[in-house]
């Protein structure tokens, strides 16, 4: 096989990815669905059983069936979810006692790629060494899967609950009412597009839904939480309190305040925490983000006696992080933010609602609350580069020599990130710095080493 994991890791930081039918298709899925059902069944003396989801683009079906054919050519049971948010799948693994749960999204890409994101019995995403596992199999060609027969293969079911459980679930996660608030909220043309509404009604919010129309292509297309543009001119406009966007598979949250600007997910993590440590709900005072949390973040827990932790970059490494020591939160600037309390994995739509009954609750408007944040000045430029690119920035001397140089010339006055994408063929190249000339022709620098070096490979 080729494709995806061609020249590296089939699994990336969230999922297998790729072109749909291209570089992920229907026969790498039902290997994956075969090899998952080896790996994931924790040796289940019953017939294991798999829940899947998918959101809302065109080759989520497809892919949804070919997988669970592979399940269920290897003795595993289904039971289909239909279109449901990622972190629905997560909660959902315990509401019907699965083995394990697998969804088809590809989050925040355009409708032309997906993903396989599969999650533990206990609702967790993947650790390193089990995906590892599942990618042997896979690429085994020599490996033989016992076929079951008769009455060993796998059944599938069509439930028709999993919306409302999910539903039922995030409402019990906050105290009050979230009525009297104006809230505007861009469902991405994605998985929130069945569920936001609902939610909305179940919690007395007073919200006018957006984007919410999927037709398997327009997934992502100049709305949800990498376009901003338009509800941001909705939200003034309109004279809402806030507005909030989802990316495709809802597990992401940004907001827009009453004024029209952004509040990212570190300033959504700073008045959260700051919250939850007010209310003596945030374990051990702490707070868990990534390299990539921008620096004002960091000055802020100083400021408010909040102990910071940074990952590398992925919601799964912050999740590991918070297992390992017991912590209860945590998250990333694009809007992975994971309230363990409730949830196993990052909830765009559960964050959403604590957003809301925090308001609610302090009376203050949502750009009070994200200003308590000095958010630092932040560029990002990305690079595109082949799989066999993203390789060679590893050992490519020109790369590094440009790197250590950034480093130096930024000294104190900012630092810089350089990473390859987990998600997209691309490398990132990120400079935090007080001086914005310095930032921008430090990111630009770099990332023209970068192209010429490796874009072209």
């Amino acid at each position: 096989m080729k494709g995806v994991y061609l020249m590296g890791r089939l699994f990336g930081t969230d999922g297998v990815r790729g072109i749909a039918n291209t570089d992920l298709t229907c026969e790498l899925a039902m290997k994956l669905g075969r090899a998952a059902a080896t790996v994931l069944s924790n040796n289940a003396r019953r017939r294991p059983l798999f829940v899947i989801g998918m959101d809302t683009r065109i080759s989520s079906e497809m892919l949804a069936n070919a997988i669970t054919a592979g399940l269920c050519s290897v003795g595993a049971d289904v039971m289909v979810l239909g279109v449901v948010p990622t972190p629905a799948v997560a909660y959902l693994i315990g509401k019907y006692k699965a083995d394990a749960g697998i969804m088809i999204s590809a989050s925040h890409n355009s409708a032309e790629y997906n993903g396989i994101k599969m999650f533990s019995g206990d609702g967790y995403k993947l650790p390193d060494v089990l995906e590892e596992e599942i990618e042997g199999i896979v690429i085994d060609d020599n490996k033989e899967f016992k076929i079951a027969e008769g009455a060993e293969v796998g059944k599938v079911t069509y439930v028709d609950t999993a919306v409302k459980f999910y539903i039922e679930h995030l409402k019990s996660t906050i105290p009050n009412s979230l009525d009297g608030i104006k809230i505007a909220i861009d469902c991405a043309n994605g998985s929130s597009s069945v569920t936001a509404q609902k939610l909305m009604e179940q919690v007395g919010a007073d919200a006018v839904i957006l984007y919410d129309k999927p037709d398997g292509i327009n997934i992502n297309e100049d709305c949800g939480s990498t376009h901003l543009e338009n509800l941001s001119k909705y939200v003034v406009e309109n004279k809402m309190d806030i507005g909030i966007a989802f990316d495709g598979d809802a597990d992401r949250c940004l907001c827009i305040d009453e004024n029209g600007n952004t509040i990212d997910g570190d300033q959504i993590m700073a008045m959260c925490a700051l919250d939850m440590k007010e209310r003596g709900k945030l374990a051990k005072h702490t707070a868990i983000g990534t390299i990539l949390t921008n620096l004002g973040f960091v000055k802020f827990c100083e400021a408010n006696d909040i102990d910071f932790i940074a990952t590398k970059v992925g919601d799964r490494y912050v999740l590991e992080e918070m297992l390992l020591e017991e912590y209860n939160f945590g998250g990333e600037q694009s809007g992975h933010i994971i309230f363990r309390d409730f949830a196993t994995t990052g909830d765009g739509e559960l964050t959403a609602i604590q957003v809301l009954s925090l308001i609610k609750r302090t009376g203050k408007k949502v750009s009070e609350l994200a200003s308590q944040m000095n958010k630092y000045p932040q560029v990002s430029i990305n690079v595109k580069v082949s799989q066999n690119g993203k390789v060679q920035f590893y050992t490519n001397p020109k790369v590094k020599s440009a790197i250590d140089e950034a480093k130096e010339k930024l000294g104190d006055l900012g630092r810089i990130v350089v990473r390859p994408s987990g998600t997209e063929p691309k490398i990132r190249v990120m400079v935090e710095c007080l001086d914005d000339k310095l930032m921008a022709e430090t990111a630009e620098k770099v990332a023209a080493v970068i192209e010429e070096e490796l874009g072209n490979l």
